[in-house]
């Protein structure tokens, strides 16, 4: 081949070379997607709202696996390190979960705890006398805010707000989930309007008192077996009080929960002669519930079918 022919081919071949790789550098669609922002979240209600806010751009992580009573729970060693490699831990606050071993700066490094009740107004614990009235004690505070759908919308702007931090780049895309499941909670809370106002009762007997917050949005009075622990055996004295007030105001339904042992409820449904219903404190899921499909909304909804029947007769 001849030397001028042969230098012309190797003048070409490397100028090929050299276009390909201008053409690579020149296209930025070819980088690797971003990484998503890493999120722990500590229980049910809390792990929902930011699944909702968060959408495709969070890898999140709840730490009370289902079946589990958040009141019982303690994050263990493995948790706490699941804590300490994401960028934000988001948790209730409020008393609901004990984490006095997480929320210091040697445990948390450079994660970001946030608090999404912070800001909200707490209920303090009501003991209630033979009537049924609360005599506010004072000692401890009610945590179950995402109860109230009100209250629900407020946590989850303080969810949209952490993420936004966190993740400036993509803080559109999580005020924009966050109005949409906004509005959704806003019709729920309609819903519980208009189907609770004109009923005829107001009394609700609960297992335990974890619906101060949607009695006090709905005027209800919550009349509770036991405390806000849903673990603590009311005193014999104290279930004498709950079976004068269910003959007292003739009430037809005594409420349990999917998560708790229903045996009180039941001793106080035999001696009234009241039927049971399930009122979900949405704490957390049952594996059934989870199996089923069931989210906030849909148990929120279960709940109001219920209060319903119990508050029409």
């Amino acid at each position: 081949m001849p030397i001028a022919r042969k230098s012309f081919i190797v003048l070409l071949f490397s100028l090929s070379i050299a276009l390909v790789l201008a053409g690579c550098l020149s296209k930025p669609n070819t980088a690797p997607p971003s990484e998503k922002l890493k999120v722990v979240a500590s229980v049910y209600p809390v792990y929902e709202f930011a699944r909702q806010v968060g959408g495709e751009k969070v890898e999140l992580t709840m730490l009370v696996p289902p079946g589990a009573e958040p009141h019982d729970w303690e994050p263990t060693a493995r948790e706490i390190i699941q804590i300490k490699s994401a960028k934000l831990f988001l948790y209730h606050g409020a008393g609901l979960e004990n984490l006095g071993k997480v929320l210091t700066q040697d445990t948390l490094g450079a994660t970001r705890a946030v608090a999404v009740s912070q800001g909200l107004t707490v209920l303090e614990e009501a003991d209630e006398d033979e009537h049924g009235h609360d005599q506010h004690s004072g000692e401890h505070g009610d945590s179950h805010m995402w109860l109230d759908p009100v209250y629900a919308q407020q946590e989850v702007a303080a969810i949209a707000n952490a993420l936004a931090e966190a993740d400036p780049a993509n803080a559109d895309y999580y005020r924009q989930n966050a109005d949409r499941y906004t509005q959704e909670l806003s019709r729920l809370d309609q819903e519980y309007r208009a189907a609770l106002s004109g009923l005829p009762r107001r009394e609700i007997v609960v297992s335990h008192a974890a619906f101060g917050y949607l009695a006090a949005r709905y005027n209800l009075t919550q009349r509770s077996i036991m405390g806000l622990a849903p673990d603590s055996e009311p005193t014999p004295d104290k279930m004498a009080q709950v079976v004068a007030f269910c003959r007292e105001h003739n009430v037809k339904y005594i409420f349990f929960e999917t998560l708790v042992n229903p045996k009180l409820s039941q001793t106080v449904a035999r001696e009234t002669g009241a039927s049971l219903l399930v009122l979900n404190p949405i704490e957390n899921l049952t594996q059934e519930e989870v199996n089923q499909g069931k989210n906030y909304l849909s148990l929120m909804r279960d709940n109001l079918a219920n209060l319903k029947t119990a508050l029409s007769e």
